[in-house]
Order: structure tokens, then sequence, then C-alpha cells
């Protein structure tokens, strides 16, 4: 459980506002006017009458703005540029929907609520972002998503084996990598590497706001090579559609505290799909080598680009893939004539060395170093070409600045 009490921000700081809202005005100058630890500097118009807002050396940023305004979101886009990554951007706004997280989503900012706020929920806010930026350089995270095309494609092996991969890597540079399997009805994540879910859902579920640093410490699960790992009790009987706001806030924070991310999402479609979706900097959507198994990784592909324009494009990779050179069923070149430029490659089947790497609850690599499996989908995360010349970086990655759940 979190502490009732309000925390306070360890040192005297400025907190810049602007607002053009009378009434959250009066709460900013009632909450932090009072606070001897406390410099507020209050600009009493809407951020869009004021582009050129000054936050001069502001330990936090509070931003009031109307999301349903293109104009407002577009000041704060440019403040967001402007600032860089700090001070920290904390973004209060009159509602929260799938609509407004599409808009938001682009934006790198600390932390968001919802009006009305209470003060203390407003002070938490404000010391969450100030502790958390302490004036380092920002580094964006990378998310890494996985959809399946179809069930039993494989997906869960090769979110894990990514994720795995990425923490070695990571270790070299510091690089911290957390695993979130977001199949709160059918995750076998945790099962796979034989650990605990230990993410409560109905404890977040009623005030997703209280998701803090803390809270994310007592929710994940640690497995022995060290990576990190979010997951909740599979409930296969439960069919529960939870509020996209927890679902954001949740990615935010994870986001906020590592640089490699790992989304294993479920096949079903849900109201925050599209925004884990758009956040994403490598969208991957895995299916298997057959011929139904193709046409839905179209069909999927072709609904991602349609609802998620500007968005990650997609790229299939074909699991489980066996060449046959003589006899029928379907080729590589049947593959690629099938997917066009959708297409990313395939992974090998060696169902032995993946069936034992489950039921051991270890990665691949001990079971088998340099193993086909891992080799493959190697070259399909992390292409040779972008570490040469960083194109393929630089298109799917570093410039989206996509940090609704990207902010550090």
């Amino acid at each position: 459980m979190l502490d009732s009490r309000s925390p306070a921000l360890s040192t005297p700081a400025r907190i810049a506002v602007v607002t053009g809202d009378a009434e959250f005005e009066r709460l900013a100058r009632s909450t932090f006017g009072g606070n001897a630890q406390i410099n507020l500097d209050l600009t009493a118009t809407s951020l869009a009458a004021n582009v050129k807002f000054d936050v001069g050396d502001a330990k936090v940023v509070l931003v009031d703005i109307d999301a349903d305004h293109p104009d407002e979101v577009a000041a704060l886009q440019s403040l967001a540029a402007r600032l860089g990554g700090g001070p920290p951007i904390v973004v209060v706004t009159k509602a929260f929907n799938e609509s407004v997280a599409r808009r938001l989503v682009q934006i790198r900012i600390s932390d968001f609520l919802v009006k009305p706020v209470e003060p203390i929920e407003l002070v938490r806010a404000c010391a969450r972002a100030a502790q958390s930026h302490p004036g380092e350089t920002v580094t964006e995270a990378q998310i890494y998503t996985f959809l399946p095309a179809a069930g039993g494609v494989g997906l869960t092996t090769l979110a894990i084996q990514t994720a795995m991969m990425l923490m070695r890597k990571g270790q070299r540079t510091n690089a911290s990598t957390c695993l979130v399997d977001l199949d709160f009805q059918h995750g076998a994540c945790t099962d796979y590497l034989d650990l605990e879910p230990r993410l409560d859902l109905d404890e977040i579920e009623p005030r997703p706001e209280r998701l803090d640093r803390q809270l994310l410490e007592v929710m994940l699960s640690h497995h022995s090579s060290g990576l990190a790992v979010i997951a909740a009790p599979s409930r296969p009987a439960e069919m529960r559609t939870f509020d996209p706001d927890m679902v954001t806030r949740l990615l935010d924070l994870v986001s906020s505290h590592f640089e490699n991310v790992v989304i294993d999402m479920p096949r079903t479609w849900f109201p925050w799909t599209d925004s884990v979706l758009f956040g994403s900097n490598r969208l991957f959507i895995v299916t298997e080598m057959t011929v139904p198994g193709l046409r839905h990784a179209k069909q999927l592909v072709a609904a991602v680009g349609e609802r998620l324009k500007g968005g990650p494009q997609p790229q299939v990779i074909v699991n489980r893939f066996e060449q046959h050179l003589f006899g029928p069923g379907l080729r590589r070149g049947d593959i690629e004539a099938a997917l066009g430029d959708a297409f990313a490659g395939v992974i090998p089947n060696n169902y032995r060395l993946v069936r034992e790497a489950i039921d051991r609850g270890i990665p691949l690599d001990e079971v088998k170093a340099g193993n086909s499996v891992t080799q493959a989908l190697k070259k399909l995360v992390a292409p040779p070409a972008a570490a040469k010349n960083g194109s393929a970086a630089k298109d799917a990655a570093a410039p989206r600045l996509r940090a609704l759940f990207g902010a550090r």
C-alpha cells in the first residue's frame, strides 16, 4: 500500500504552472502557494495563448490543457520539444480517453492527471516527477511489441527471447530491460520463465493514478538472469476489459524506469490496444507457416495500417519455418509474395529446443548457445544495417518521441 501522507519535494524548488482555468489556478495557488519549500510561478493564460511560455529554472512544469483543442496539444508538443526532456512536464486535462491518449502518445510527458484533481494527488505527481528527473540526460525507452496473428504461433517464446537478448546487450551499456505481459486472460510469460506473477490488477484498477515506482517494484517479478517481468495471474475464465487509463499508466511507469520494454500482446483487440501499438518503436506481427496464418497476418497488417496512420510499420515474422526443397507446401518465395514489404523474415522450427527451454524456465541460449532460433531472431530484432549506418534505428525508434509511455 502507498503511504497516504503527501510526499514533499526534498529541496526548495520552483514549479512553473500555466493554466487558463480560473478554478485550477485557485487549486494550484492553494496547494503550493503556502509552502515555503516551493516557489510557485503561475501564468494565468492557456498554453496556446502563450506558446513561448518560459519555464526558467523550474524543477517541474505543470501544464493545464484542453486535450480536445488541437492548438493546445500543438502548443504542448512544441513546449516538450523545446525542453528536450527536462524539466519534467506534468499535464492536467479535463478528460482522458482513447482519443486523448492518441493525442498525447507522441509527446514526452512525465505524468498526467484528470480533473477534478485532489490537492494531494497534485503534490504527489509533482514530487514523483521532480524525484525521477534529477536533471540527467533523458533517454527514450525503446518499445518492442509482439502481436499474434493467430493463437499458438509461438509469440511468447519470441518475446521472451527478444527481452533476454536486449537485457544481455544492455548489461554492457547499463541499459535495463523489462518484459510486460498484457495478455491478462491467457498470459504465459511467467509460466515459461517459472516465475510468480505479481501484478495485482485488483489493487490498481480502481485507482490507477496510485501507480508509482514503489508500487511497481512490489509488482515486478525477477528472473534469475536479471530480467524484470510485469505479469498478472492468468484468468482463463474471465474476459475483462480494463480502463485504458490503467494500461497506459502502467506502461508509462515501466518506460520511465527501463531503457528497453518488450510487450507480449493478446490476440483480442481491446480499447487500449491502439495506444499501445502506436506507442511502439518496433511492432512485430507473429504468424505461422500456413496459408490461414499468412492470410491472418496480411489482414492484421492492413488493419493496423488503417487504424494507426503515422504509427509504426508492422513487420511480420513467420515462426517455425521449414524449407521443403521437394514436395508440396509453402516456400519462402510464397511467403514473400503474400506479405510483400511487411515480411520481416522467418524463424526456423526447432521444437525440441524450445520445449526444453520452456520446461526448464530458462532462455534458449542456456539450452544451446548460438542456436538457430536465437540467431535468426537477433537478425530480425537488431539487423546489422542498423548498427552500421543507424538508418533502421532512426526510422523505427529514436526520433519518434512516442512517450506517453516513454518519458524518462
